[in-house]
């Protein structure tokens, strides 16, 4: 249902000739041309300026902890053609069951990583990156119907979507989200075969990751939601003809039992409400878990935007669908009760909001459009793209000064006295960097640490509490590799019962007393 505005004006009669004249100017090109135009016109250069937008925050290649982890997984399916069903990483959690729920990206990580190594996993950050803005500002134009409109709504939104296109599967579930997205509103404006992607989309998404409950949410809200007519206040529902809703129907039907179609059967399906409903400690402790933060930049610049949608309505009166309106409020609760749902707040978010700006915006007019001009900005970005892009050893450079790559080097000259503690952050890196005889004490599988125990305990250890020596020899710890700045390093340098081996700018490694065959090393 398109909004209905008190405003809107009936089209003037010259409109309509200048849509013919534009109509004929058309059908009188070659194809050539009408491609050409069509590539370098004024929407399209909007289009390649959101796409280029991460490369401007991404280039620096901050990588999350938990994209290491990912790679061995996507390495040893690759390797073994198996599918894990149980823990091989970890000795303070050895056997707990445990499924590879995001398989799918977890083997496209290894293999564009095998492939092209560092710069790989740049270019796929990229390309992720840019095709989700790219999809978002499509949903935008599709709601809106100006380009314009759709662009500035983007490009205010980016700034909530930055600070987490970072290289994991759940970038390929949030693409997978805005497709969903435009699908369903095509569908809404009449476009039914496009429709029967989803059951084929959502086969891929439950593989790749579990946002896809948000997907068969979207659609579920977009089916009861034109099963009765409301008209009341800012709302607006038209009910769907009898063969929209067994078309709707028999779609969402085939999405549902393509949930199950998983090397683990419907557990997959069922992993993202076991996760919500079962890890509280992990809501609880780990930032992105966390409730939104209104004092930090995407805090308020979330709430301002809700602050500007409550003026715009009380003031212009906007008439919303109640698919979208629903939507909405869905997308504000979920980004207010965990941050990292503000990647499910935008997408909600995009189409209003370029309909409130349309409002003051005119409409592309092609008529106008400088394709030449556009082509030579184009081409400009992409050569800028091209001539900045990171080398490999800035890369390696940059991930040095992450991750401890120096501390394993060492390590690997002399092997550790096992079992090894180890931080958080540092368990991802280490399950990929050292061989498969060197187990960690945890990494970023909460869920799993949570379920066996351990996660507990690594929070006591590492906030350095009372016991968190006598921790240490519960799990039989004979080595312990974590931060330089970290509480348990303080408590650790000021025991008698351990020495430290090793240390550079980023990490330290402590050993018990008596442990032979480490050397005190420093760099």
């Amino acid at each position: 249902m398109q909004i209905i505005n008190p405003t809107t004006t009936l089209e003037h009669p010259a409109s309509h000739a200048a849509d013919e004249a534009t109509h004929t100017d058309r059908t009188s090109r070659s194809p050539l041309d009408v491609i050409a135009r069509a590539v370098f016109s004024f929407p399209a250069l909007l289009g390649a300026l959101l796409v280029a937008a991460p490369f401007v925050s991404l280039r620096n290649f901050t990588l999350d902890s938990d994209i290491w982890w990912h790679l061995k997984v996507g390495q040893a399916i690759l390797a073994m053609h198996h599918w894990p069903s149980a823990d091989t990483y970890s000795f303070a959690a050895p056997g707990t069951p445990w499924m590879a729920n995001e398989w799918i990206g977890e083997v496209l990580l290894a293999a564009t990583h095998q492939a092209f190594g560092l710069q790989g996993l740049l270019a796929l950050n990229l390309a992720l990156g840019g095709a989700i803005l790219l999809a978002l500002y499509g949903l935008a134009s599709l709601r809106s119907g100006n380009s314009k409109a759709a662009f500035v709504a983007c490009a205010v939104l980016v700034f909530l979507t930055a600070v987490l296109f970072t290289l994991r599967p759940q970038m390929l579930g949030y693409l997978f989200l805005i497709i969903t997205l435009i699908i369903l509103e095509r569908f809404r404006l009449g476009h039914a075969r496009t429709l029967w992607l989803l059951p084929a989309l959502f086969l891929l998404w439950v593989n790749t990751h579990g946002s896809f409950v948000f997907g068969i949410f979207a659609f579920g809200v977009y089916v009861v939601s034109g099963l009765v007519k409301i008209r009341w206040g800012g709302l607006e529902s038209v009910p769907w003809t009898a063969g929209e809703r067994l078309r709707l129907g028999s779609v969402f039907l085939a999405s549902l039992i393509a949930l199950a179609i998983t090397p683990y059967g419907i557990r997959l399906a069922g992993f993202p409400l076991e996760m919500a409903y079962s890890h509280p400690m992990v809501a609880a402790n780990i930032q992105e878990w966390q409730p939104m933060p209104f004092n930090t930049q995407t805090g308020k610049l979330f709430l301002a935007l809700l602050i500007g949608f409550l003026l715009a309505q009380a003031i212009l009166r906007f008439t919303w669908h109640l698919a979208e309106y629903a939507l909405f409020l869905f997308g504000i609760i979920a980004a207010c009760l965990h941050a990292r749902f503000v990647m499910v707040f935008v997408p909600f978010c995009a189409p209003p909001l370029a309909v409130i700006l349309k409002r003051w915006l005119a409409p592309y007019e092609p008529r106008k459009d400088k394709y030449g001009l556009n082509a030579i900005l184009m081409v400009g970005v992409i050569v800028a793209i091209v001539r900045f892009f990171p080398s490999r050893a800035q890369l390696e450079r940059r991930v040095a000064q992450q991750w401890p790559v120096k501390a394993v080097q060492y390590l690997q000259q002399h092997p550790p006295a096992r079992p090894m503690f180890n931080n958080y952050e540092y368990g991802g890196y280490l399950i990929y960097a050292l061989d498969d005889q060197n187990k960690v004490f945890i990494d970023g599988r909460t869920d799993m640490y949570e379920h066996s125990g351990v996660f507990s305990d690594y929070l006591r250890i590492g906030r350095a509490t009372p016991e968190a020596l006598l921790l240490l020899q519960k799990y039989n710890v004979q080595s312990c590799l974590i931060g330089r700045e970290e509480a348990l390093a303080t408590i650790l340098a000021a025991s008698s019962q351990w020495q430290r081996a090793y240390s550079d700018d980023l990490c330290v490694l402590f050993v018990r007393q008596g442990v032979r065959g480490l050397g005190v090393a420093s760099r």
